[in-house]
């Protein structure tokens, strides 16, 4: 029997380019919904779950972070994908400290925009428990707790602590990581990494200026100690 189709939501307001998105996607095996803005990406959202949510930055009424902000808030195990023709890097930082888990720039190819979508879900089914310790990762629930506290992570925060937990003490380079965040795409960039490194320690209690637990290493990448 074959899995289910992942259900997506493109939230989408060119009416050129959402209908081959649609097309190029439901052809690739997946179930989508197109909206045309904030107002009609809710309604869908609170009828039908969703697991990948594809939101452009610039839309009627609601822009695509602010929709990111509550999608994240009230569906927090729903992947974000935000696109935009505003391709600055202060637009990318700030979806993903919004909890976006990738950021694709237009104009983009239909085929790239696929694999963003398959490596993010892809991250999300591979995730790995830690072992034993002050750090406990539940993979079917999605859910960490450190040291008995409960922490609110976005997909992407949570499959990075789950890479570096599965392996502690393992130096993970910059590379690697990317792989982690972008699903090995060319262009991925360094300050995701930094953003999402940032918001985890913050998250766990882990001193920016000195840190415990995530530890940087110099010129290569990060690792995660804990005892």
């Amino acid at each position: 029997m074959s899995s289910p189709a992942a259900a997506l939501l493109l939230v989408e307001d060119d009416d050129v380019l959402a209908p081959l998105v649609v097309r190029h996607l439901e052809e690739s095996g997946f179930s989508i919904h197109w909206a045309k803005d904030g107002e009609a990406a809710w309604k869908r959202l609170e009828s039908h779950s969703v697991d990948l949510a594809i939101l452009d930055i610039m839309l009627p009424g609601e822009d695509g972070l602010s929709l990111c902000r509550r999608l994240r808030k009230r569906f927090g195990a729903t992947a974000i994908i935000m696109v935009t023709a505003r391709g600055e890097e202060s637009d990318r930082i700030l979806g993903l400290d919004l909890g976006a888990d990738d950021y694709l720039p237009k104009p983009f190819s239909l085929w790239e925009l696929e694999a963003r979508i398959k490596a993010v879900l892809r991250r999300s089914a591979g995730a790995k428990p830690s072992a034993d310790g002050p750090l406990q990762i539940d993979p079917d629930k999605r859910s960490a707790t450190f040291r008995g506290q409960l922490l609110d992570l976005t997909r992407t925060e949570f499959d990075l602590l789950a890479k570096f937990a599965a392996e502690p003490g393992r130096v993970f380079s910059r590379d690697l990581l990317l792989d982690c965040v972008k699903g090995g795409e060319s262009d991925a960039f360094d300050r995701a990494i930094d953003t999402h490194i940032s918001n985890l320690r913050r998250k766990i209690g882990d001193d920016p200026k000195s840190p415990a637990y995530l530890k940087t290493v110099w010129g290569v990448g990060y690792r995660f100690e804990i005892s």
